[in-house]
């Protein structure tokens, strides 16, 4: 998760990067950066009206170019940013989507229990025409949707017992605006009573409606005692503008952020006295003020800081967001943080998409589940204290530069989504890429083909029948299906066998594994202890009836005094097995088995790992070891073939066949390798 998050801060910084070089190439073409100002003489009328319908100010009344330039420059400074936006935008012309509703309540549900949007409705009288026509309605439709008001289109042939009792028995249209300043308010429906059906007059109805919810400010004294007023408000907003009513996009936020921000429009047209605005720092007009607890931020200075309704959207998302703000920032953050798996997964194409829908239904759940207290302790009031310090920060670090740029990154990837998928799709190629040099030596983990690993996929399935706790964890190599297909049945039978753990496998592969070599060495060599335990022979002799009929019990061996009652067949295990006729040979062969061959050789105990009791006979299998065969040892110090231990432990006996140490589970008092006592 750490290695996830780590490359996703890596990625924003990368678009960070990215961005400023954008600029820098714009610069270098045009020689001008977002941030500068335009000056409106230098635009011709079509762009001045685009900048107006995106401010959303009316200009039909306005037919020289003269007036529609002073429009613009009362509503605020231009950026060349904002131009772009809205040039791009405009030549887009895409076709905003409307509503069709089906009934009473359709239309109660999305229009009258909102209380946090504007919506204009078309109302269709039964066997009447509408109000607009198609071309029309789409015109405005597309008009509106720039300020976050939402349309739709209700025909009483659906449903004409509420049409009767609405009172609509013409088509008319409806708009739904919030009546109170509070949160989750009483809406009103307003209905349009104009004889003119175009669309700049609508939307002059419509703004005026919305631009009714603002404050508004006509005197100084008005503004000084509103100033200087203490209210349930921590943020407001301000406008100073020579304007007859605020755009529409300041409109249109005022309802949006409804008992968040309260927006205040001050009309400054007839004002001779304009000391107090210079005692509080308005020096300029147009200006916009964001008024704080912690002080006054102007907006439309910085980089992304433009006149639209997008713009100051994010920005007081940002000083002021609400949890819900919040949550939907983490849970996207989460999902690009769980996408990062597609690409550190290797193998099978199928591998890497299973892997991402199992991280991405983690990483959900986590975070769904962890918003819950979260939201539980905003509730408990002794908590707002702590609310508060938390928002204030909050608004220090979201008034910097830095934040400026973030927000206007945000905007511009927002506003590009090819380009921030093809930047986030090549930076994951990227680590996989790294990923692959990372794991080279695993390469049968990155060449696994899709049907090799849906193969293990239901091996792991199978197992997870027979052995459900453990294949939580890992990934069995080998299926208990294919071993023993009736133990499904019997797991079926004795629900009770489910609960029994399967200790995984992996710890396999760390025992400690080597070959068995011999070394050369002359009989005078041979420990005078080996001569002196001659005369004890004929007593061993007697035995030998008992360890023949030790030879045909069952092979697993179950305490340490099997392991020493060794058959009494002479043989030697180094390089050649054959029979010795010196019975002094015999003796030390039954013991060691490494002084008794055509060339006296002895096993090299060197390359034993430490820890490691001599031994030369498999315990499993009842074989003696030859030279450079593979031998395995396990934590309590007994060494067996490794083939052999292999079969028993992966056949889910993890323990040692002959002390019954557990075989995953370290040894601290390890026993003492035996020593041969020499007579020197």
């Amino acid at each position: 998760m750490w290695l996830k998050l780590f490359l996703l801060l890596l990625y924003f910084m990368v678009l960070f990067v990215l961005a400023r070089f954008f600029e820098a190439i714009v610069w270098y073409e045009t020689g001008v950066f977002a941030t500068q100002l335009v000056d409106p003489v230098t635009l011709s009328f079509k762009k001045l009206k685009t900048i107006l319908e995106f401010r959303g100010l009316g200009y039909s009344g306005l037919p020289e170019k003269k007036d529609v330039r002073e429009l613009v420059e009362k509503s605020g400074e231009l950026m060349e940013g904002e131009l772009y936006s809205a040039i791009k935008e405009e030549e887009a012309s895409e076709s905003a989507s409307s509503t069709n509703f089906s009934g009473e309540m359709h239309f109660y549900e999305l229009v009258e229990d909102t209380k946090d949007g504007i919506w204009l409705v078309q109302v269709i009288a039964k066997d009447r025409c509408p109000l607009m026509g198609n071309v029309y309605w789409e015109k405005m439709v597309k008009k509106v949707s720039r300020f976050g008001i939402r349309t739709g289109t209700f025909n009483c042939s659906s449903d004409p017992r509420y049409c009767l009792r609405r009172g609509w028995v013409r088509s008319t249209l409806i708009m739904s605006v919030p009546q109170t300043n509070t949160s989750k308010g009483k809406v009103m429906l307003k209905e349009y009573s104009g004889q003119r059906i175009e669309a700049e007059h609508i939307f002059k109805w419509i703004t005026a409606h919305a631009a009714s919810r603002i404050k508004t400010i006509h005197f100084p004294e008005d503004l000084k005692d509103n100033w200087s007023q203490d209210d349930q408000y921590h943020l407001k907003m301000y406008l100073f503008a020579s304007l007859d009513q605020p755009p529409a996009f300041f409109s249109a936020l005022s309802v949006k952020f409804t008992g968040r921000v309260e927006f205040i429009f001050v009309n400054v047209q007839n004002w001779d006295n304009k000391s107090y605005m210079k005692e509080i720092g308005m020096h300029s007009i147009p200006s916009y003020i964001l008024k704080t607890p912690e002080g006054v931020y102007r907006y439309g200075h910085r980089m992304g800081e433009f006149i639209s309704l997008h713009a100051l959207d994010t920005f007081l998302r940002s000083v002021q967001p609400e949890v819900n703000d919040l949550f939907v920032l983490s849970l996207v953050l989460v999902n690009l943080m769980a996408w990062m798996d597609l690409f550190i997964t290797q193998g099978a194409t199928v591998k890497r998409f299973v892997a991402l829908i199992s991280t991405l239904g983690t990483y959900n759940s986590l975070i769904i589940m962890s918003w819950l207290p979260v939201l539980g302790f905003l509730q408990l009031p002794y908590l707002d204290s702590f609310y508060e310090y938390s928002l204030k920060l909050l608004r220090y670090s979201n008034t910097t530069t830095l934040a400026s740029w973030v927000r206007a990154d945000w905007t511009f990837y927002s506003s590009h989504p090819a380009l921030f998928l093809s930047t986030y799709l090549g930076h994951g190629l990227l680590i996989d890429y790294f990923e692959k040099k990372r794991r080279r030596n695993n390469s049968d983990e990155i060449n696994a083909n899709n049907l090799e690993w849906l193969s293990s996929l239901w091996d792991w399935y199978t197992s997870y029948l027979f052995h459900p706790i453990a294949s939580f964890q890992h990934f069995p190599n080998e299926s208990d299906w294919d071993v023993d297909q009736d133990l499904f049945i019997e797991r079926l039978a004795f629900p009770d066998l489910w609960l029994h753990p399967l200790i995984p496998t992996d710890y396999i592969k760390n025992l400690p594994t080597w070959r068995f070599k011999c070394s050369i060495t002359h009989s005078e060599d041979v420990p005078e202890s080996l001569q002196e335990n001659d005369s004890d022979l004929e007593a061993e002799s007697n035995t030998s009836h008992e360890v023949d009929t030790f030879r045909e019990e069952p092979r697993s061996v179950h305490n340490l005094h099997n392991e020493e009652s060794e058959s009494d067949k002479p043989f030697c295990n180094c390089l050649n097995r054959h029979n010795c006729s010196n019975t002094s040979c015999e003796r030390h062969t039954r013991l060691y088995g490494t002084y008794c061959t055509k060339e006296d050789m002895d096993p090299d105990w060197s390359v034993w790992p430490v820890n490691m009791l001599h031994c030369t006979e498999c315990v499993v299998c009842l074989e003696n070891f030859e030279k450079e065969c593979l031998l395995m040892g396990l934590p309590c110090g007994h060494v067996f073939h490794q083939q052999c231990i292999v079969v028993w432990l992966a056949g889910g006996r993890h323990c040692c066949p002959v002390c019954r140490w557990s075989s995953y589970k370290k040894k601290h008092n390890s026993a003492q390798q035996p020593l041969l006592n020499e007579n020197t």
